[in-house]
């Protein structure tokens, strides 16, 4: 069994997906599971289709019918009949969202966000499977929704690994190629949960570590694992190989390849990981898996944007100990404060946040109360893995720096 996973950029128009079929063609795709992510930038078209709905609903329709209409041109490319059944099942599904819209009842802007968002990947996974039926490649469409069960944390939902191995167990059909969704699951009460932003990487991993699979491909516009993103950093270079360890150190401190929970179940049963090339699918990419750390030895680049850099100082000038430190991180837990680093001395402590969940101001209202506050919003939060005195030099120049971390491995750096 092998798990291929294709991102937006695979799907962004026609042409990709018709590219889907040579990379399929090439490869192979017996004993094949894809998993299929939103078209392109639909995520974020979405997002503002959700935006609109709390905020500005006379624009509601409008940025909807944006979203159909850019689905639809794909669909009259790859389809010349326009009765094509195909065209009824994605109409279908975007009177089920706004259908959503006009009975939902919730408040609750993350509830709202996990029904509305996924409806990216069940449209396109609803396309490709359609346009593989049409040439030739036979497979069956799976609500993802059916087999990944979590609880109802939405918008980063943690996985019921008994209850989604049974589901997968009893249900999936090996001996079929299957097209699934990535980044969805749901609750008990079957509500739709999404795993986090990129989560189409952790589905991959959950389905490969629920069916033994031999290997995961996550396909990409990219050669494979480069030591720094090209849209940031100049002179990127592929890593050929990349231990498990390594890897999850990487996707914590925020490289943006591979998501930060997909690794943990791949290493528990040392299913193997491969980052390679849809454009050039008999590269050989990148291989994550057990053994060598890093090959070749270099340091890698990350960068983090719209970070949030709160100081904290005791109002008294007592030493800021183990029960106020344990009062912070339950404050970040409360308001779902993503952490990046943290830095204390006896009388401060500084923490990076990302503020998923824009609760940054209930929290800085709460650490008032005990400590005096200073807060740096849209910081960016640098990281090199296996620094040298010349990568940190070139990190430097030209920057403001408001805080600055050296480790064994790792160099941390926050600037203005």
């Amino acid at each position: 069994m092998q798990v291929f996973k294709f991102g937006g950029a695979s799907t962004k128009d026609a042409a990709g997906i018709k590219n889907l079929v040579s990379v399929l063609n090439e490869t192979g795709y017996d004993d094949t599971l894809i998993i299929i992510s939103a078209m392109g930038k639909m995520t974020n078209a979405i997002e503002i289709v959700i935006g609109n709905y709390f905020n500005n609903q006379p624009e509601l329709q409008s940025s909807l019918q944006d979203v159909r209409k850019f689905h639809n041109a794909i669909l009259l490319d790859l389809f010349e009949d326009e009765n094509h059944v195909i065209f009824k099942k994605v109409s279908h599904l975007f009177d089920e969202l706004m259908a959503f819209f006009k009975r939902n009842k919730s408040p609750d802007y993350n509830f709202v966000y996990d029904q509305a968002i996924g409806y990216g990947e069940l449209v396109s996974s609803t396309i490709v499977s359609a346009y593989f039926n049409e040439v030739g490649l036979d497979n069956a469409w799976l609500d993802v929704r059916e087999f990944i069960k979590t609880d109802s944390y939405y918008r980063r939902a943690n996985v019921n690994w008994l209850e989604t191995q049974a589901k997968i167990a009893t249900n999936f059909n090996k001996s079929k190629l299957n097209i699934t969704q990535g980044f969805l699951a749901s609750d008990a009460n079957n509500f739709t949960t999404t795993l986090g932003r990129e989560g189409s990487d952790y589905t991959a991993a959950i389905f490969a570590y629920c069916l033994n699979a031999e290997s995961v491909t996550i396909w990409k516009d990219v050669p494979g694992v480069l030591n720094a993103d090209p849209r940031y950093f100049e002179n990127s270079q592929l890593l050929n190989n990349i231990s498990y360890r390594e890897a999850i150190e990487l996707a914590f401190y925020g490289a943006s390849v591979i998501h930060p929970k997909t690794l943990q179940p791949l290493q528990r049963k040392e299913i193997p990981l491969f980052v390679k090339s849809f454009l050039k699918p008999k590269d050989p990419g990148t291989r994550v898996g057990k053994g060598v750390g890093i090959e070749p030895e270099i340091p890698c680049f990350i960068l983090k944007r719209n970070q949030v850099l709160i100081s904290l100082s005791s109002l008294d000038f007592s030493y800021i100990v183990e029960e106020n430190i344990s009062d912070i991180f339950n404050l970040l837990h409360l308001y779902k404060m993503k952490v990046g680093v943290i830095q204390n001395s006896a009388i401060s402590f500084s923490v990076c946040v990302e503020d998923i969940y824009l609760n940054l101001d209930k929290l800085l209202q709460h650490l008032k109360a005990k400590f005096k506050v200073t807060c740096h919003e849209n910081v960016s939060l640098y990281t090199i893995r296996h620094y040298n005195e010349q990568a940190v030099a070139q990190l430097e120049e030209g920057k403001t720096i408001l805080m600055k971390q050296l480790a064994q491995e790792t160099m941390q750096m926050i600037t203005a």
